[in-house]
């Protein structure tokens, strides 16, 4: 029996507890991106990589809002810096949108590959990042380059490609900010949020989304994402560093792959 878009039930079922599965891990360290975009393009073969991306952040937006609603209620957050930042991430996320057709993905694969393993080793040599509030002051100084380095750079990778943007986002304001990971986790679920709103209006402006497939992800997402919100604040900063490692060693492991 087909279903939609011409699947069967059981690949709409596979794709739906994706979706669940990347909420979760989105949620708690970010990265939901590389477990559901691949889902999505492996389980729809003809489906071309910009509406993949699209379809994404049906699902992805709604799993975020909820994960952000969950820390919001639950830990503190700086507005004064997740406002600005999430405000300029919707702008810089569509403008990364309105790029993904013509800049083609292989480009910053290798980028993507030096960052990530920068980050990998940076996060295992100091094994009290982000899992004690650090020392560092933020000074303005800091909290400008803070939301610049989010707001615009990050956002606009999140438009553009998208996977691993939660993690980037974690380890910006960690290593800016000497947050902890759930602090850091907390604020990064605000922009990416923002991240997800910009570059679904521009995908979606474009006829680049499926929206039954991704509302029907969405519901599936939005539960994961409350039970990973939920894990993080429950199980503290060493939990959340931990899967941290173990998601950036799968981008890596992911990313190596398609050089295979």
């Amino acid at each position: 029996m087909e279903w939609l878009y011409g699947l069967e039930w059981q690949h709409v079922a596979l794709l739906l507890v994706v979706a669940a599965a990347a909420g979760w891990v989105d949620a708690v360290v970010g990265g939901g991106g590389l477990v559901l975009v691949p889902a999505l393009m492996l389980g729809l073969p003809g489906m071309s990589p910009v509406t993949a991306l699209g379809t994404n952040k049906v699902a992805s937006i709604c799993g975020t809002t909820s994960a952000a609603v969950t820390y919001s209620r639950r830990t503190k957050i700086d507005w004064r810096l997740a406002g600005p930042a999430a405000a300029s991430a919707v702008v810089f996320s569509g403008l990364g949108a309105l790029a993904a057709s013509h800049i083609p993905a292989s480009y910053f694969r290798p980028v993507i590959m030096v960052l990530l393993l920068a980050v990998l080793a940076f996060v295992v040599a100091r094994p009290s990042f982000g899992v004690v509030v650090g020392s560092t002051a933020q000074t303005p100084r800091r909290r400008v380059a803070a939301v610049l380095l989010a707001g615009t750079v990050i956002a606009f990778y999140d438009g553009i490609l998208g996977p691993g943007t939660g993690t980037f986002l974690i380890i910006a304001f960690t290593a800016l900010l000497g947050l902890d990971f759930v602090a850091s986790s907390a604020t990064a679920k605000i922009l990416n949020a923002g991240t997800n709103l910009g570059a679904l209006l521009v995908f979606a402006a474009g006829g680049h989304v499926l929206w039954k497939l991704g509302l029907a992800m969405a519901v599936c997402n939005i539960i994961g994402a409350r039970f990973g919100a939920s894990t993080a604040l429950k199980r503290g900063a060493g939990f959340v560093r931990a899967v941290l490692v173990v998601v950036v060693v799968a981008m890596v492991a992911r990313l190596a792959s398609l050089y295979l």
